[in-house]
């Protein structure tokens, strides 16, 4: 049994996992991110409705970013403080991967496919990767500044992600598609947690800090006058 936390984007979203299936999900987007008010409540509602106790679990599972600095801190934290009080490995994903692993389980693509999820950043900014499902093969994250004529390599591109929007007013080739997975879940793990606990890929509780990809840059507050 293992409990993913996905709190990176307006998606606050908890899951249970037992093997590869879906024990249960409870999710909410919202503007207001709603991580600090939500997740902890989410938390034990999946327990509840699962019919299980903490100490059940047997691993911890959380996004691991980039995306929004708050809901990082929050997710991490959590799930930081639930494996070092269960004493249970963390385990961790990129947002990239955990909309990745959605779009593999939701569609089946051609040879050619590669595949780009994108994390809303700021103006025509995201946070990208990509990623050829023939080759099993990843690109850097990056922080990537979309402009016209991106994307132009060969092959059929796919995006999603909330900063696939951005790409879907500036690209207009018949090789460009846009997939309705907008947001990285806890669900996603599904497909990722069993071949990670294998492996024994499990994080330093004590040392693990978000992947925020950028640095903080705090806003000047307005003026009120």
């Amino acid at each position: 049994m293992i409990l993913a936390l996905e709190t990176s984007t307006k998606n606050c979203s908890v899951a249970i996992l037992k093997d590869q299936e879906l024990v249960q999900l409870i999710e909410a987007q919202s503007d207001q991110y709603i991580h600090s008010e939500k997740l902890h409540l989410f938390i034990a509602e999946a327990l509840e409705k699962a019919g299980l106790k903490p100490d059940q679990l047997e691993a911890i599972a959380v996004g691991s970013g980039p995306g929004s600095y708050t809901g990082l801190r929050i997710g991490v934290a959590s799930a930081k403080a639930l494996a070092y009080s269960l004493s249970i490995p963390l385990i961790s994903a990129k947002g990239t991967e955990l909309l990745v692993a959605g779009a593999l389980e939701a569609y089946d693509f051609p040879q050619d496919a590669l595949l780009h999820p994108m994390i809303d950043a700021r103006r025509m900014e995201v946070y990208t990767a990509s990623y050829s499902p023939a080759e099993k093969q990843w690109t850097e994250v990056e922080a990537r500044i979309l402009e016209a004529g991106s994307y132009a390599e060969a092959g059929s591109h796919y995006f999603f992600g909330d900063g696939a929007p951005k790409a879907q007013n500036l690209l207009e080739s018949d090789r460009h598609s846009f997939l309705n997975i907008p947001f990285p879940s806890a669900r996603h793990f599904r497909t990722l947690v069993q071949g990670k606990m294998k492996a024994q890929d499990f994080e330093d509780v004590a040392y693990f800090e978000p992947f925020y990809l950028k640095e903080f840059a705090a806003q000047r507050p307005k003026s009120v006058f």
